[in-house]
């Protein structure tokens, strides 16, 4: 299976939360029926403009606790993660990103395995040179807030886990524009205990 093929089987397998989501999932699985070359290989300008990100969110499963890192580009509160390498699957990426970005293997949430809960589309730094399109599929890894991390500083200022509610109540302007919906269907997929599937 090539890693075009293996990016459709994934985002195929994503049932959409809301009329945003089916929006994104049309746009990514047309993208992804007619190019084969989902991979960012130059930064300046971006080509190709439009290309894969694998993000993945971890989950403390005693309190629903998730882990954010004040990200240093970006300035803003988000998930760790990555775009995706040349002929690497979406799946490698978590993987290699969790390692490099927080020092921890990746344990995929029960509840979703090694499949992406989410994605979205969405084109970046549209005032600058570097414009392009993230296509973004999202997973859940389950980590509990006890155990070290050791978060890259060349990624972070800081990371922190947040409760729903304390998200809920901060700035949105801080956050991935997604992340609130990303919340909603966590929650939507229910409260089971978040234990790892291994790796």
């Amino acid at each position: 299976m090539t890693a075009v093929q293996q990016a459709k089987r994934l985002v195929d397998g994503i049932t959409p939360l809301d009329d945003l989501e089916w929006r994104h999932l049309d746009d990514a699985q047309a993208w992804l029926s007619a190019t084969s070359d989902v991979f960012r290989r130059t930064t300046s300008p971006v080509a190709p403009s439009k290309h894969l990100v694998s993000y993945f969110l971890l989950v403390d499963a005693d309190d629903g606790a998730f882990l954010l890192g004040d990200h240093l580009k970006s300035g803003l509160w988000l998930p760790s993660g990555g775009h995706v390498e040349p002929g690497e699957d979406p799946v490698e990426t978590v993987r290699r990103e969790c390692v490099e970005e927080l020092g921890v293997e990746a344990n995929f949430d029960k509840r979703t395995g090694e499949k992406p809960l989410f994605i979205t589309v969405t084109e970046t730094r549209s005032s600058r040179p570097d414009q392009h399109t993230d296509v973004s599929l999202w997973f859940v890894l389950a980590h509990s807030r006890d155990e070290t991390l050791r978060p890259d500083p060349r990624e972070y200022r800081s990371v922190r886990w947040w409760t729903t509610e304390e998200f809920r109540d901060a700035d949105p302007e801080g956050f991935d524009p997604h992340q609130g919906r990303l919340l909603d269907k966590l929650q939507e997929i229910g409260s089971g205990s978040a234990q790892s599937t291994g790796s």
